[in-house]
């Protein structure tokens, strides 16, 4: 097809407000789906998409549309909204040229709404501005779209007003769609290139690649070259999502589909690599993607039933489908080998963990996550940590670095002073105050990304009464006053169970931590101390009290020293379990060292 007859776009919006349904309405009013085939949430295929309500990998759908007398290609890409998913934003919005940024009616502007628009407009993406749900009763869109032109710049008489669930206004978007929006370049004269956005495994194909063609076209039989791994395939199969893998003769420029080339290697493949002709290659690769920088991180051992070869291979196959997950091989002491895994956030490291369970069958033992940090040793050097366990001997340091972000959150103006005192209690600073309209404001701070990547935005929910909405932004690293507290489980330094806080905050955190610990270990059949230390001074001190056996039932009646004989073995007995005696140390009190909460 001429690519003036193409469009490549992709709907974005913070999280539920309403990308989804648009995209179902979108899919019916095209004719892709039949009455038969319909279905609430077409494009979220995974089990988790479904039973959350939220989309978690952005899909790819092609759509025929007909416009006075000629018909279009309309590509689209639905792109989850939840802040820890922005890296799939940014990915779909690099394979097209126009997006519909989605405003909730009756929730207005929010926090990822801002970002998902700046991100669209550093991508020289054409934004069509949308104010869904305009039928319920709630609905203010006159007052929305004051706020759109306010904060976005989009102005308000330009924002088409509709309703994804009834069909409202959407066929008049599709206009839009065909008619505003950018087709992409032709140049199908040029040597091929594919950029690869995504991709899946499957057991009997291999490796799938999701591409948006730049240049040239692929076709089926083609001898194709990965530019970044250097290595060469024969395409086997190609073919466009309508929304089921439907497969064609070949993908021209400009347009969206997938490429299946018997590609076993997983590590041939990476997102943000260029597909071209192994016999006339494009002269450069297309710019990739720039790297996501994991925020938290956390260990994972396999469980009772999953040996560390199984966890491996479901790593590989999940971080194949998921770019911005990473895992490197890990040796604690107390738990033996396991992974060291890095995620974009609490709600990433969730979904990754029952994909494991669920798409691979493997059971795991999960520390608690922790962000990374910075540390400038005294000869000069900076090196970069990921787990408090990493950190040298603190005569070594000269300065340890907390990362920093820029911390936008939208809110009511009647919960602006609970949410002030809970920022200031994280060591927050205001950098300013910006009214959105008489009863919504935003603010923007400096904040330490430790003091609010756990459960501040639980706690922001709270004494908002649910209103409240943030982002936030990787700023850099910056000098702090922080001390490294070590727990002592029975003696023995448990690495997993370290963490990094700020010297004003430690000794109070130690001690709340110890009684959690002292909660979610359970008895054995010898006293187990649990110590904290900073700096290798201890700080404090919490006992489990052991099991007593009454060996006494037995005996009844007689001299007292049959008694005390048999207390004093007792006695040895347990001394010498403790000795050899492992301390079984469950997953629930890694995870209580998360809780910053008072009891």
């Amino acid at each position: 097809m001429a690519t003036d007859h193409i469009r490549n776009f992709s709907i974005i919006a913070h999280i539920d407000h309403g990308k989804s349904t648009l995209a179902d309405r979108m899919l019916e009013l095209t004719g892709t789906v039949s009455s038969r085939q319909k279905r609430d949430q077409m494009l979220d295929s995974m089990d988790l998409e479904r039973e959350r309500g939220i989309t978690i990998k952005a899909s790819a759908v092609t759509m025929r549309y007909e416009h006075e007398g000629r018909e279009y290609m309309l590509n689209l890409i639905d792109t989850p909204g939840h802040v820890d998913f922005h890296y799939e934003v940014s990915r779909a919005l690099a394979a097209c040229e126009g997006a519909i940024l989605v405003v909730d009616a009756t929730q207005g502007v929010q926090a990822q709404t801002v970002a998902n628009a700046y991100l669209a407009v550093h991508n020289n993406v054409e934004i069509l501005g949308a104010i869904n749900k305009i039928d319920l009763p709630a609905a203010q869109p006159d007052v929305v779209g004051d706020e759109i032109e306010h904060v976005l710049g989009i102005r308000k008489n330009e924002c088409f007003r509709i309703s994804g669930k009834s069909g409202i206004g959407v066929p008049e978007l599709l206009e839009a769609v065909v008619t505003l929006l950018p087709p992409p370049k032709d140049r199908s004269d040029e040597p091929a290139a594919a950029l690869i956005f995504d991709s899946l495994y499957d057991e009997y194909r291999g490796v799938i690649c999701y591409v948006r063609v730049f240049a040239g076209c692929l076709k089926p039989k083609q001898k194709i070259r990965l530019m970044g791994a250097g290595r060469s395939y024969v395409v086997g199969e190609l073919g466009k999502f309508t929304p089921q893998m439907t497969p064609v003769d070949q993908l021209g420029s400009g347009e969206v589909g997938y490429v299946v080339a018997a590609i076993r290697d997983l590590h041939d493949v990476h997102v943000g690599d260029t597909i071209t002709d192994d016999i006339h290659p494009a002269p450069k690769p297309l710019p990739g993607y720039v790297a996501p920088m994991q925020m938290v991180f956390s260990d994972f051992y396999p469980g009772n039933m999953t040996d560390y070869p199984k966890l491996r291979a479901a790593f590989e196959r999940l971080s194949l489908n998921d770019a911005s997950f990473t895992f490197i091989p890990q040796n604690s002491p107390a738990l033996g080998f396991g992974f060291r895994c890095g995620f974009l956030g609490l709600l990433h490291m969730e979904i990754i963990q029952e994909r494991l369970e669920r798409e691979n069958d493997v059971d795991v033992v999960q520390t608690a996550p922790t962000v990374s940090y910075e540390y400038k040793t005294t000869d000069g050097g900076v090196k970069r940590i990921d787990s408090p366990s990493e950190l040298p001997d603190r005569s070594a340091i000269e300065e340890i670095r907390e990362p920093m972000v820029k911390l936008e959150i939208i809110t009511g103006v009647d919960s602006i002073g609970g949410i002030m005192r809970l920022a200031e209690g994280r060591r927050c600073k205001l950098v300013k105050t910006d009214y959105l309209s008489p009863t919504r404001v935003m603010l923007e701070y400096t904040a330490p990304l430790a003091e609010i990547v756990y459960d501040f935005y639980d706690q922001l929910k709270g004494i908002s009464h649910g209103y409240a909405t943030m982002d936030y932004e990787f700023l850099g690293f910056e000098a702090a006053d922080l001390v490294k507290i070590d727990i002592l489980v029975n003696k023995n330094i448990v690495d997993a169970l370290s963490l990094i806080v700020h010297r004003s905050n430690a000794e109070h955190r130690g001690r709340k931590l110890l009684i959690k610990l002292r909660k979610a270990i359970p008895r054995h059949q010898f006293e187990i101390p649990l110590q904290v230390a900073i700096g290798g001074k201890i700080i404090a001190r919490e006992s489990i009290k052991p099991f007593r056996k009454d060996v006494l039932a037995k005996l009844y009646g007689g001299d007292v020293t049959r008694k005390m004989k048999v207390l004093k073995r007792q006695k040895e007995g347990k001394k010498r379990l403790k000795s050899i005696g492992m301390v079984q140390i469950p997953q629930e009190a890694f995870m209580s060292i998360l809780d910053t909460g008072e009891d």
